[in-house]
């Protein structure tokens, strides 16, 4: 037996750097009896004991602690057992407090010894420590492992039960405790620093709990919202009233509505009545007014005006019109960068420079050309005898050529007679921000009044424009079949009556594929039949006289003769210099149309029919526009959290367009006429526009969920973190759909502005016309 130290004087720390033995003694040779036979049997003894009454133990250098059972004897002897080591541990901190008693680098040894032949092997002997306190285990009283708690006395390793995974949060590991832990709330710790204990929430999670959960957050979040909405709506109506909207037919009144001033009577908008009379050809511009290919004129005159204008100084006129109305280098630079940072933003500025152009071609034509191409002595002398103008929505421009009253009578009269068939060019490109449309101004309206009375025009003219603005360029072919429809069944039928008729066609295609939509307006007067049979009219009084005795005859004729005109015909003959083909049911299939890599976008971006209740759709978008503020905010602290590169990609990519629809919706919603539904459509834009930082929201949680992977590949971070980036998806999805259902909203708002009469949708044409006014 070896002791050490004792229970009143234990040892402070024992250091073995050799080796400590109580072994048991071997028998390895053989005993004889008196009669020489060898005696067997003999066993080897047991192993000693070892008793150690310490504080700390060290074995160093790899030391030999040996309590071995002796080795049996010769013929059968048995091993001895193995002997005792017990180690009685004076002081054992806890918690706080606790040190290793014992630092072991060698080896203990408590086997029995072996036996010989059919001799058993001795048993093993005993390693014992004093029963360690609350929280540790085992001989030396090592700390429970990570993840289970000893809220007993006592060393054996079974007393360590497992912490209860239902107090662990999802987002977190069980962490070391010194001194083991003692209670059933073990220890933990989030997987991340960015998690906030104790629940391991993130901060959105953390707001969202706070007020009880999802679901009650997102009550309450609807309720203020939904009252949000209500204030603003009642707001709106205070200031400016549910209104409606009023179509501005003049630039004039885009730049200048809020600035009142003094015209000369030159200037008053309208056109005079000698205007009405004097008036010769309309020459459009080409192109589609784009930096890459703005407005011009073709070469050489038109057959309309070819009488009253000198060739060669009409090309000298074109050469420097179009240079007026070519942008420069830098407009285009600034409008390419703007589409790549801010697309609204480069429609405003596109926009903005149209109108700069018009007004720079309006006088340039007005005052600094001498008019030099007339032919008209008086016209060049009072630079009356060209005009420009252009659409509201500034894609379509032109030059109005009038005669200038000092040219004889037969030539007058065989000027007037060639102004129909007249071709109106309709306003717009077939895409959102400019819908096609029939733009009716006040010289049109006299000069077709003197065949058709202003009312039915007007009516037509609102009917045309209400099937017309829901055709999209992308799906021409299919959009202008009812249109074409609309034009037999409703149009032409009532025209008749006054001897007149009107057919869709196309104008003006230019090399880059671009080509213009509108009408050929053909009176009774005159017919195709008429036209195609020579290049010039003859004007006659016997020919005018015979064409107005068989008038309605003609336009019966021109009824049947019309439709089997073909695309490719030239209409130069007939509208007076202008290439096109007619569109009927047979040409439609064999229009060009091109769709960008945005086409996808026309399916929020579409303009629509009418539905009215706007009262209802204006407070259905104020909170859709509130909530869409919410979910974004809610959606950059979510980013935030995630990484400061993630947040700044979202809100910057594209830059401006994540938090602008909001102040854009305002300023649609506030907004007083006539500007409502241009700014409503910009307020759309930026809407669809905002849906690029949607996707890099997308791809920033699918890199998210990559990384967190790569850096957690242990199955239960595994699990935590995907359960984490589950929700990371659910705010972009969340307004991903707000953004939709405010686009269709939007879409709605738009066409109750701009469309306030449903009766233009009849189907029956008696109960479309029974709508016109002054009957």
């Amino acid at each position: 037996m070896i002791v050490m130290g004792s229970i009143q004087w234990p040892l402070l720390r024992l250091d073995l750097y050799g080796s400590l033995r109580a072994d048991g003694e071997s028998f390895s040779k053989s005993i004889k009896s008196s009669d020489g036979s060898s005696v067997g049997g003999l066993g080897g003894g047991s192993g000693g004991t070892v008793l150690l009454f310490l504080q700390e133990l060290r074995l160093l250098e790899n030391p030999y602690l040996s309590v071995v059972g002796g080795n049996g004897g010769p013929v059968g002897g048995g091993g001895g057992g193995g002997g005792r080591i017990h180690f009685h541990w004076s002081k054992i901190g806890m918690e706080e407090e606790y040190v290793p008693v014992a630092s072991i680098t060698g080896t203990m040894n408590n086997s029995g010894g072996a036996g010989d032949n059919d001799g058993r092997h001795g048993q093993e002997g005993t390693i014992t420590g004093k029963a360690c306190p609350k929280g540790l285990y085992g001989i030396f009283c090592e700390e429970c492992p990570i993840g289970t708690y000893k809220d007993v006395d006592g060393s054996d390793e079974h007393l360590c039960i497992p912490c209860p995974l239902d107090l662990l949060p999802n987002r977190a590991n069980f962490i070391y405790k010194r001194g083991g832990v003692t209670r059933r709330s073990c220890p933990y710790k989030c997987i991340s620093d960015k998690y906030r204990m104790p629940n391991c929430y993130t901060p959105l999670e953390e707001l969202i709990y706070t007020f009880g959960g999802p679901w009650p957050f997102s009550v309450l979040l609807s309720f203020i919202l939904l009252l949000l909405a209500l204030l603003l709506s009642t707001l709106r109506n205070k200031l400016i009233g549910s209104g409606s909207y009023h179509s501005s037919s003049s630039i004039e009144h885009h730049n200048h509505h809020r600035f009142p001033y003094l015209l000369s009577l030159s200037e008053v908008r309208g056109a005079r009545a000698e205007e009405t009379q004097s008036h010769v050809h309309r020459m459009y511009f080409m192109g589609p007014n784009t930096f890459r290919e703005p407005w011009h004129l073709p070469y050489s005159p038109p057959h309309a005006i070819i009488e009253i204008v000198y060739e060669d100084a009409f090309n000298r006129f074109i050469d420097e019109i179009n240079s007026v109305a070519a942008y420069d280098w830098w407009e285009g630079s600034v409008h390419s960068i703007l589409s790549v940072v801010a697309y609204p933003c480069a429609w405003s500025w596109k926009h903005w420079r149209r109108r700069v152009k018009i007004s720079r071609l309006q006088e340039y034509v007005k005052s600094e050309y001498d008019h030099c191409c007339l032919r008209s002595c008086r016209s060049r002398a009072l630079y009356k005898g060209m005009k420009v103008g252009a659409t509201p929505d500034l894609m379509v421009a032109y030059i109005d050529f009038f005669l200038g009253g000092d040219e004889k009578r037969l030539d007058i009269v065989s000027i007037i007679q060639k102004r129909f068939p007249m071709c109106i060019i309709f306003g717009g490109d077939g895409s959102y921000m400019a819908p096609y449309n029939l733009h009716n101004d006040t010289l049109l309206t006299n000069l077709l009044g003197q065949h058709v009375p202003a009312t039915v025009w007007n009516r037509l003219v609102a009917g045309l424009n209400a099937q017309l603005r829901t055709v999209r360029h992308g799906s021409i072919r299919t959009a202008l079949g009812p249109v074409v429809d609309w034009i037999n069944s409703h149009a032409n039928p009532q025209l008749e009556f006054h001897g007149v008729k009107i057919e869709l066609g196309w104008f003006q295609a230019t090399a880059s594929g671009y080509y213009q939509l509108g009408i050929v307006v053909a009176v009774g007067d005159y017919t195709l039949l008429d036209l195609h049979q020579s290049d010039t009219w003859v004007g006659t009084d016997e020919l005018m006289r015979k064409n107005v005795a068989h008038g309605r005859k003609n336009v019966k004729q021109l009824q049947h003769s019309w439709p089997y005109i073909s695309n490719s015909l030239s209409l130069k003959r007939i509208t007076g210099g202008i290439n096109g083909g007619l569109i009927n049911d047979a040409t439609l299939k064999s229009l060009d149309f091109r769709r960008d890599f945005l086409f996808p976008l026309s399916l929020l971006l579409c303009n629509t029919r009418p539905v009215g209740r706007q009262d209802t759709v204006q407070l259905l978008i104020t909170l859709m526009l509130l909530a869409d503020l919410s979910v974004t905010l809610l959606m950059l602290l979510q980013f935030y959290w995630i990484a400061l590169a993630a947040f700044l990609s979202v809100l910057l990519i594209l830059p401006l367009s994540l938090l602008s629809p909001f102040p854009a919706g305002l300023n649609a919603l506030f907004s007083k006429e006539p500007r409502r539904a241009s700014l409503s459509r910009v307020y759309s834009l930026w809407n669809a526009t905002s849906l690029s930082n949607i996707g890099v929201a997308f791809i920033c949680c699918l890199l998210h969920y990559a990384l967190s992977h790569f850096h957690h590949p242990d199955e239960t971070s595994t699990r935590n973190v995907k359960r984490e980036d589950d929700k990371c998806w659910l705010l972009p999805i969340i307004l991903f759909l707000f953004k939709s259902i405010q686009a269709r909203f939007v879409n709605w708002h738009i066409a109750n502005l701009e469309i306030e009469d449903f009766s233009l949708f009849c189907p029956d044409p008696d109960a479309f016309w029974a709508h016109e006014p002054g009957l």
